[in-house]
């Protein structure tokens, strides 16, 4: 409700930042600035001394949209200092909450060890009752609220913050799904080792904290491997970085906020998170994402291009060749698709492999151990056409091909699902990152794609290579732990390693379909 009375329509979150971090955003903004003083209405009588901060001065993206105005163009690296730089909504004014206990990029006092996010939410929750002020109010509002979604960061002091605001929520709302979006910081190869380690350890007590209370953790990491052709990430921007991530994330979940319908499905944050924990102790789960990119212009008389695994980020590609159905766990997919698991994916982008530890086998590659999937959570949003869904044959070839294998194996890891809405590429969005649609953002895809659409698969996996990394991770930091933690998080690592290991056999996968 506006200050007028009217009604309008907002982001239903609480953001929490570090004094400066918000940069010249307005916690009142322009659909509740009011014609009156705000201190005429106070109760103190007495003499009043105002001391200002000089303003921030926002970028000429924002004064733009602020006037009402059309963007002066779109935004490259150097007009982002702050993730308001980017921001094209308004929040409601109890939405933004300053910190003002710790300041943004402070030498002095770095807000980047466990204990200080989990003595800052203790400090404050002691004076305010944080939870109940903050976030109360937008909770009554909702009519049907189905979860709630939790982003911090991972791997510095929020991660103690964000456990420990949990931890609150689980007792306020015990039956409610609550899912925790963990970020890492990107990795540099001149980060000191001891601030290497102090990540991990940050890292591995908000697992530990996080596994306990949430429905479910999805830990996000740029990877340090190539990104495929086409896609176009800035490491050493947060906004670029952010970017892929926020592709990722708003397509995984796009199907808990849509309506069902003939070319759409739908579903819910708590009925995501029972398909994917399907033994009842597995919470944490990997993304995986992929961006189709659209045809070339060397395609060949049919119409193919002559790179077609590029074409359709081939792995695993005629899984969604009847896209909008329920996908079935069938073994038959395209040559250059993945057979690990009876259907199920591996796309190219992994947004939750922990490149910083050491995972590498004795040869120094990667391990090319098979990954066991408990089960798996498929999106795909883009156009329903063969050079996009990887269709090799007919429309009714696909259905009795399907409806062979159904008879023999019913469909148990796998849940797909499809919707034509493309991820929107607006003005505000790192130029190139993605390349868009041909019918929206020019034919080759090479070009910024403002106003335009990509298309995008997601993966989000409950899987055995949980066990690798957190069992790393243990090893990593369990003797820089302190001596008070370190019996507890040790162990606690370990007993979610096994959790990975559980209700199933490495010689086959059998024994999944027996109830």
């Amino acid at each position: 409700m506006r200050v007028d009375g009217t009604e309008t329509f907002m982001p239903r979150t609480v953001i929490y930042d570090l004094k400066g971090g918000f940069g010249s955003m307005r916690k009142i903004n322009a659909l509740y600035d009011a014609d009156d003083d705000p201190l005429s209405s106070s109760l103190w009588g007495g003499q009043t001394v105002i001391h200002r901060q000089q303003p921030i001065e926002p970028s000429s993206y924002q004064a733009s949209l602020d006037a009402g105005l059309a963007a002066p163009g779109q935004l490259g690296p150097g007009d982002v200092r702050y993730w308001s730089d980017f921001n094209r909504v308004f929040f409601h004014p109890r939405s933004a909450v300053q910190l003002n206990e710790y300041e943004l990029n402070s030498t002095i006092m770095p807000f980047e060890r466990w204990q200080s996010g989990e003595e800052l939410f203790a400090a404050l929750d002691r004076e305010h009752d944080i939870a109940d002020r903050d976030l109360r109010p937008f909770v009554e509002e909702a009519d049907g609220m189905q979860g709630l979604q939790v982003m911090a960061g991972l791997d510095d002091a929020w991660g103690g913050f964000a456990a420990r605001y949990v931890e609150r929520l689980r007792d306020e709302y015990g039956k409610i799904p609550i899912w925790v979006w963990g970020v890492q910081e990107p990795v540099g190869a001149s980060l000191p080792r001891e601030k290497r380690l102090l990540r991990l350890i940050n890292k591995a007590r908000a697992l530990v904290e996080l596994n306990s209370q949430a429905t479910l953790v999805v830990p996000l990491a740029l990877p340090r491997r190539p990104l495929p052709r086409g896609v176009r990430v800035d490491a050493s921007s947060s906004w670029s970085v952010t970017g892929l991530l926020a592709a990722a994330l708003e397509s995984t979940t796009l199907y808990t906020r849509l309506k069902t319908t003939d070319r759409a499905n739908s579903s819910s944050l708590g009925n995501v998170a029972d398909l994917l924990n399907v033994f009842g102790k597995q919470t944490i789960a990997n993304l995986e994402m992929s961006v189709v990119e659209p045809p070339h212009r060397n395609e060949d008389a049919n119409g193919h291009n002559g790179d077609s695994a590029a074409a359709v980020n081939g792995r695993g590609a005629e899984l969604f060749a009847n896209a909008g159905r329920q996908a079935y766990a069938y073994e038959d997919v395209s040559e250059s698709g993945s057979r690990d698991g009876g259907g199920t994916v591996s796309l190219d982008i992994d947004l939750s492999s922990p490149e910083e530890l050491d995972l590498n086998g004795p040869d120094g590659r990667r391990s090319h151990r098979k990954r066991h999937v408990f089960s798996q959570f498929l999106t795909y949003r883009g156009p329903e056409k063969p050079e996009f869904t990887g269709a090799n044959g007919n429309e009714a070839d696909l259905r009795a091909q399907r409806g062979s294998y159904v008879a023999r194996r019913r469909p148990k890891k796998v849940h797909n699902y499809h919707s034509a809405l493309g991820f929107p590429i607006l003005d505000s969005y790192p130029q190139n990152l993605l390349p868009p649609l041909p019918e929206q953002g020019g034919g080759d895809g090479g070009g910024g794609g403002v106003g335009g659409k990509a298309a995008v698969r997601t993966a989000l996996s409950v899987d055995s290579s949980v066990t690798a990394k957190v069992r790393g991770l243990r090893s990593a930091v369990v003797r820089s732990v302190g001596l008070e933690d370190r019996e507890a998080v040790g162990d606690e690592l370990a007993d979610i390693a096994e959790r990975y290991r559980e209700g199933w056999s490495s010689g086959s996968d059998d024994d999944d379909d027996n109830d």
